[in-house]
């Protein structure tokens, strides 16, 4: 007679693994109370470390789209377009000044991120209009107030 083998024994899974919405209120009540004895500082960390990158992310699409969308009103002459790309810009600019008031400290990977930005929204945009001659190279302020404000095709 063969005996039955018993399947692998698996851990458990934790309140994190389970319903991160409830780990996440029971983290804050825990916090709160000052009960740090019991919270789960491995989860905590990484979920303070997602939301640092989603942030970071955001701004980074959000400046791709912004410069993107900035090319194709200054450099692509197809006037029935320019309201939908002026929309866009407003759109963009306005969430990204949301972003930058709530954490200013991202301006800093704004500024760091231009130029890759500039980069792929260039690429984008030489694909989508391939016969639009764009220049290889951002040809105006960079600063972030300027980025956020100024109508670069005025």
């Amino acid at each position: 007679m063969s005996q039955a083998i018993a399947p692998p024994l698996t851990p458990p899974l934790t309140l994190y693994e389970r319903d991160l919405d409830l780990w996440l209120e029971t983290a804050i009540a825990q916090l709160k109370a000052g009960d740090f004895q019991n919270l789960d500082i491995e989860s905590l960390i990484e979920e303070l470390e997602g939301l640092s990158g989603s942030n970071k992310r955001e701004v980074e699409t959000r400046l791709k789209r912004l410069i993107e969308h900035i090319l194709k009103r200054r450099y692509v002459s197809l006037h029935d377009c320019f309201r939908g790309w002026e929309v866009t810009i407003i759109n963009q600019r306005d969430e990204l000044k949301k972003l930058l008031r709530q954490s200013p400290s991202l301006k800093r990977h704004f500024l760091r991120m231009f130029d890759d930005s500039f980069d792929t929204a260039l690429e984008l945009v030489r694909t989508e209009y391939a016969d639009t001659d764009f220049p290889d190279t951002w040809q105006f302020s960079r600063d972030i107030d300027t980025m956020l404000n100024v109508k670069f095709w005025e």
